[in-house]
Order: structure tokens, then C-alpha cells, then sequence
């Protein structure tokens, strides 16, 4: 996983940080653990996470279901190694020096529990993508 300096930071966005945001989010802490910075936000974030999004989650033993949609920041998307937007355009600000990545993504929003597995599914692979690059050389 790229990192800058010390622990790697990764910002997950999306505009409601309801869904795919939250599941990647948790698809991250649950093997890196405190290793690395994980944050999620939204440019117009929900009231609550999707109901779906939660439970399939829990069916793979994550818990996500305390968590809250935040307001995305310039200062988390400044302070983040690599930005991971999943289709909010224009809304998602960029700053130079950062990683920005765009995941085309299904929306779960609406759907019910067996439409959003699979997005789910997607999500955990491109986590585990993440996780597998290689550290970017320092020095000589």
C-alpha cells in the first residue's frame, strides 16, 4: 500500500458515505487493523448507512452498523495518501500530491440484500488490490 510518510492514510468517498464508502472503509480496518489511517466521508452525506450495506457486512463478520456518514473536508482529502472517490464527480475536491483512484461501483442504495453482495464482493477485491501494491521506493 502507498504511503507517504509514517502510516498510510486512505480516504474513501462517495457523495451519501451511506454504502460503498462505509463498506470499504471496514473492508480496510478489518485486516490493517491501526496500521493505517482509514477514513470515509461524503460530499452530502446520508442520515444513517444503508440498512443492506449493513447487513452484508455483518454476514462476513464486519460491523458496520455504528457507523455515521461524515461531511467530506478539504482537510481529509489534504491529509490523505491515497483518495479513493467512487462517482462524485465534481463534488470531491483534489489537491496536488495526492493519489486519487475512481472505483466505478453499482450503487447499493435502494437495493436489496442480494444486489449488494456482489457489490460488496467487488469492494473487498479492490481493497485487497490496495493492500497488495507495493510500497513506493525511498532512497538510492
Amino acid at each position: 500500500m502507498p504511503e507517504t510518510a509514517g502510516k498510510p492514510s486512505v480516504l474513501f468517498v462517495r457523495v451519501h458515505n451511506a454504502g460503498r464508502s462505509q463498506m470499504a472503509a471496514a473492508w480496510l480496518t478489518h485486516p490493517a487493523g491501526d496500521r493505517v489511517e482509514v477514513r470515509s466521508a461524503g460530499s452530502d452525506p446520508g442520515a444513517a448507512v444503508d440498512p443492506a450495506a449493513v447487513e452484508v457486512m455483518a454476514e462476513v463478520g464486519i460491523d458496520i452498523s455504528a457507523e455515521i456518514p461524515k461531511i467530506l473536508t478539504a482537510d481529509a482529502v489534504r491529509a490523505s495518501d491515497v483518495c479513493i472517490t467512487m462517482g462524485c464527480g465534481d463534488t470531491c475536491p483534489v489537491f496536488p500530491g495526492g493519489r486519487y483512484l475512481d472505483w466505478k461501483l453499482d450503487d447499493p442504495a435502494g437495493r436489496g440484500v442480494a444486489a449488494v453482495r456482489p457489490i460488496r464482493d467487488e469492494i473487498r477485491t479492490l481493497v485487497e488490490e490496495l493492500i497488495a501494491e507495493p510500497a513506493p521506493r525511498t532512497g538510492p
